[in-house]
Formats: C-alpha cells, structure tokens, sequence
C-alpha cells in the first residue's frame, strides 16, 4: 500500500503539471479542449492525493516502520488515535495534508464551477 500511495503521489504531481500547463496553452492558443483539460485533471490530482493520504495514514495506523516518516513519528506502543493524528503531526504529513485540501477545493471548483466564466 506504501508503494501505492508514493506513485499516486508522484503521478499527482505529474497531474498537476498538466493541469497547469495544458490549459495555458490553450488559452494562449484559443483552443478550448485543451482548455477543458483543467477539470478532470483537478479531481483525478484529488483522488490520487487523497489515495496517497490514506496510504500514510494507514502506515502510522498499523506501524508500518518500512517508511521513513513513520519510523521517525511514531512509536509501536502510542493509542490508535495518537498514531492517526500523527499522519499530519510532523512537516511532511501537515505539508501532504495541506495539498489534501487545496486539491479537494480545486476538484470542487471542477466540479461544481460551471457558472463560472471560462476566461
């Protein structure tokens, strides 16, 4: 699951580098398919970042000292509920835990923004 959560990462950020730069040049080139590219990308990105999220979670959930970021945060004896809270206790999972949220809010805005104008 650890090998799971670090390529949906990766391929998240490979995402959102298309989700970037594809509706770019679409606007800079008038072409409104690349344009649309934006959407769907953003909740993909999501979903990936959610999955990758889940997979740390369940690392520190079941000791999994195999990762680097578990074996320096946590310890095999702490309460269930402090193991869980310890997936965004330390810099890298508040950082993971921060594009979490900013990607769920963009995959709203995909979702959910049709009104919005499209330039």
């Amino acid at each position: 699951m650890v090998e799971t959560g670090h390529f949906a990462l990766v391929l998240a950020f490979a995402l959102s580098l298309v989700q970037t730069l594809v509706p770019l040049f679409g606007a800079r080139l008038d072409n409104q398919k690349l344009m649309a590219v934006g959407g769907p990308v953003a909740v993909t990105g999501f979903a990936l970042t959610a999955l990758s999220f889940a997979a740390l979670a369940t690392a520190y959930a079941t000791s999994d000292f195999s990762v680097a970021n578990v074996w320096d945060n946590s310890h095999s004896l702490q309460p269930l509920i402090y193991k869980i809270t310890g997936t965004w206790g330390n810099h890298e999972g508040s950082m993971l835990l921060w594009v979490l949220i900013l990607s769920f809010f963009g995959a709203l805005v995909a979702a959910f923004g049709s009104n919005l104008p499209a330039t």
